[in-house]
């Protein structure tokens, strides 16, 4: 049995026998599973930048690579499915990196009894998206468990991009200055998947804003290249765990503006009716980018032209005070101090 004495986490996971649902959310759980479970057991170079996926020189390139597990609930919803999601999510992890992306790789568990027709709908879904992100999918695997011991369909996906020549992103770079800028609306895809578990109806119906965002990305590094200094895409989470996580691999501090946030009118409602905040809620095509202030502008101007960030906006900049930090102004005035979360708001939500 693994020794947990020399643990210092604050929620120690010691205090954990058992997996639960948090460590699987993007939250502080899920970080102290990774920090002090894995990452001593794997621990080596690429691993240890703990960025959306590794990058590796091999042979006359650099590469990147990244993998993802998707067992959403339900397969289907508004603006997509588990499908795409399985695509989108990986190509929009290697895009964040600084890579083009070029092949995946794709594993099914099926349960026993799972419809076939369903099957062909979420592998017809993959392959759309594979073609409109300019991917192939070039290998994977079947298995099969009993009925009852799964949920009828979990994918897992990985990916392998050619890192872009003058390109050096990532979580630990982001400096003082840089400011802050996300390409939409935060909460679609969360909010999408929680009304139709919920059977929630709204004025407006609330749709996924699942997307592969490898083209949106490439127009910004084409635009403004080395002056872009860290992307992420905030799925799990949410933006405020993304920017938590950044702020603490650069050791700097990051303010953002409420006021500033771009949240429909009806993803807020559906917040504000559940007790949720959209900071923390998943999206599934967005990125913030933390760039120089110098290429804000340019950064902005590319991200509207895009059909993917008609409604980017700045909302904050990266700041010398408070390092590890991310800081939040309120429509108040005031400020308050934006922590992860030990778990998750809405599990199985990619």
């Amino acid at each position: 049995m693994p020794d947990f004495s020399n643990w210092s986490c604050p929620v120690p996971l010691a205090g954990y026998p058992a997996i639960v649902m948090g460590h699987g959310g993007g939250g502080k759980l899920s970080q102290e599973l990774v920090e002090h479970l894995f990452l001593p057991a794997f621990r080596n170079p690429a691993l240890e930048n703990l960025g959306d996926a590794a990058v590796v020189d091999f042979a006359s390139a650099r590469l990147a690579m990244s993998t993802d597990s998707f067992v959403v609930r339900p397969l289907f919803f508004p603006g997509g499915s588990i499908g795409e999601l399985a695509v989108n999510g990986t190509v929009n992890d290697l895009a964040v990196s600084g890579a083009d992306p070029r092949f995946l790789s794709a594993s099914f568990i099926l349960e026993e009894g799972f419809p076939l027709a369903q099957l062909a709908r979420v592998v017809e879904a993959m392959a759309g998206a594979a073609r409109a992100a300019g991917v192939e999918i070039v290998t994977g695997d079947t298995k099969v468990v009993e009925r009852g011991h799964g949920d009828g369909c979990y994918i897992s996906t990985t990916g392998v991009g050619v890192l872009r020549a003058g390109v050096s992103v990532g979580p630990g770079r982001a400096q003082e200055g840089d400011a802050v800028i996300v390409s939409g609306t935060l909460g679609d895809h969360g909010m999408a998947i929680l009304s139709v578990r919920e059977g929630l109806e709204f004025e407006s119906p609330i749709r996924s804003d699942c997307a592969a965002l490898n083209g949106l990305i490439a127009a910004v590094l084409e635009a403004a290249g080395s002056q872009v200094h860290a992307m992420r895409d905030p799925t799990r989470g949410g933006l405020a765990s993304t920017l938590n996580e950044i702020a603490a691999a650069s050791r700097v501090g990051i303010a953002i503006d409420e006021n500033s946030l771009p949240v429909r009118a009806e993803v807020q409602a559906a917040c504000e009716l559940l007790g949720l905040d959209p900071l923390f809620v998943a999206n599934e095509g967005k990125a913030v980018f933390l760039v120089a202030p110098d290429a804000a502008e340019c950064v902005l101007a590319t991200l509207r032209a895009h059909p993917l960030g008609r409604e980017a906006a700045p909302i904050g900049q990266v700041t010398a005070g408070h390092p590890g930090m991310l800081l939040a102004r309120t429509a108040m005035g005031a400020q308050r101090v934006v922590t992860m979360q030990v778990g998750e708001q809405l599990p199985r939500i990619c």
